[in-house]
């Protein structure tokens, strides 16, 4: 590692003493979850996929990182809340992220990769070489399944990805007031695995776009796992006929969409809208005057819009609260469920959807699309998807009955990776001494024991 040369740093005194700090403290990083994140990269070999899917099309006597070297280092990077590709100037000197990506971490001669070269390999993204790593993801997503499910739950939502310069296919989005992309991302809704997730324009997709881009992710799916039945799931703006018509075409697959009313469906809805206003007030009147809940009541009926393929069944929230009527509607080709089961336990879980693009966003910068090509930008977002995998992998498998395994991504990092590390390399091992007094010792011993003895798994 090279030695700072910046001036001493001058604390406050304590108990009469003075306090000073420099950076000569030698071969340290304050990144131990690098190496931990290289161990789960091990088990579930997504850094391994994306690097298979992408042309390396530079000369070989050019080349000083291989290209899984390089996916590595960012994706590690990322996952470690370096989402800056200027972060690797520095970063590439860091002695975990060498022992993660597999090099000698104290070796003058091999460091890793610099922001120019992540530039060029961002730049040098095609469009098939986009299209190759997004069905890697869903390819990782599959191979996370020790057996076919017997029913898949698939979550659709398009987010906002604010843009602020001249990015291409950055378009104004009269929703969100400003010029973004909008990328869609589809999880899968039992779980919060991601399966995949694809950069779009800024402009609202159409139901033929929506329909074009899951019929290429649902024949993945369905190539390896042909008897699961599977729902698919979105808020209003998926419930088009392209969709509807993509689930008739399977024979083994259903839909439940949000539902936007129109003067046919709320003239369809008006009886159970009378009856929650007539049940409403009368609890107003046993109340004397105190506050009550929301009434809500749960029905169905039959609707078919012109551009449907057929009629479905509407399912209806007839709420009625303190400040007047508020009538939901979802429409589904499911009918087993009761309205009130489908409704609250079936549709409104998708809800979990937001908070997983969340922490997509918030926690792994899957919105640092800064770069002005849009196939670029297409380059980081999988980047973030592969770094979320990770994460994803190691709380709900590695940490499995630990403190961490129902937290988000951030406190995992802050928690988890964020942890000081001396390095010392002999000629025959490598040493990392650890602080000793660190907070998640146990917790610690229990992840780097699970990925030391489970063997990872032999792949095609």
């Amino acid at each position: 590692m090279k030695k700072s040369t910046s001036k001493q740093l001058r604390l406050a005194t304590v108990s009469g003493m003075s306090v000073r700090a420099s950076f000569d403290g030698g071969a340290m990083s304050s990144d131990f979850g690098a190496v931990i994140l290289a161990g789960v990269d091990r088990q579930t070999g997504v850094t391994q996929r994306l690097a298979s899917a992408f042309e390396d099309r530079r000369h070989a006597s050019y080349i000083e990182h291989h290209l899984i070297d390089l996916i590595r280092q960012r994706v590690y990077q990322q996952a470690c809340s370096y989402e800056d590709g200027n972060d690797a100037n520095s970063l590439r000197h860091d002695p975990a992220f060498k022992l993660a990506v597999g090099r000698k971490p104290l070796d003058e001669d091999n460091h890793l990769a610099s922001q120019p070269t992540f530039s060029r390999l961002e730049n040098a993204a095609t469009c098939r070489d986009i299209y190759r790593m997004t069905l890697a993801l869903v390819d990782h997503f599959i191979s996370t399944e020790a057996h076919p499910p017997k029913v898949l739950i698939v979550d659709m939502d398009h987010t906002n990805d604010p843009t602020h310069g001249q990015q291409e296919l950055s378009f104004y989005n009269h929703h969100y007031q400003q010029y973004c992309y909008m990328p869609l991302t589809i999880f899968d809704g039992l779980s919060g695995k991601l399966i995949t997730a694809i950069l779009r324009p800024g402009k609202r997709p159409t139901g033929k776009e929506n329909a074009m881009i899951m019929k290429r992710i649902l024949m993945r799916i369905r190539q390896q796992w042909p008897a699961t039945n599977i729902i698919l799931r979105g808020d209003g703006h998926f419930s088009n006929p392209e969709l509807m018509q993509l689930c008739l075409d399977d024979g083994n697959m259903d839909f439940i969409f949000g539902m936007t009313a129109n003067k046919v469906i709320n003239h369809l809805a008006e009886p159970l809208m009378r009856k929650a206003r007539a049940l409403h007030a009368d609890r107003q009147g046993y109340a004397q005057g105190k506050p009550i809940s929301n009434t809500r009541l749960f029905g169905e009926f039959e609707y078919a819009a012109g551009s449907w393929p057929q009629a479905f069944r509407i399912i209806q929230k007839a709420e009625v609260m303190a400040l007047g009527d508020n009538p939901r509607f979802i429409v589904t080709s499911l009918d087993l469920p009761s309205p009130k089961v489908a409704y609250t336990q079936l549709y409104c879980s998708r809800g979990n959807a937001e908070r997983y693009i969340k922490e997509l966003k918030n926690d792994l910068a899957c919105d640092r699309t800064s770069d002005s090509s849009f196939l670029a930008n297409c380059m980081r977002l999988i980047i973030s998807c592969a770094a979320y995998n990770l994460i994803h992998s190691l709380r709900t498998e590695t940490l499995k009955g630990t403190m961490l395994a129902n937290t988000q991504a951030s406190t995992i990092i802050v928690r988890l990776f964020k942890i000081a590390v001396r390095i010392v390399q002999y000629k025959d091992r490598i040493k990392l001494q650890l602080p000793s007094a660190c907070p998640v010792k146990d917790i610690l011993a229990q992840v780097t024991e699970i990925l030391y003895c489970i063997p990872p798994p032999k792949r095609a």
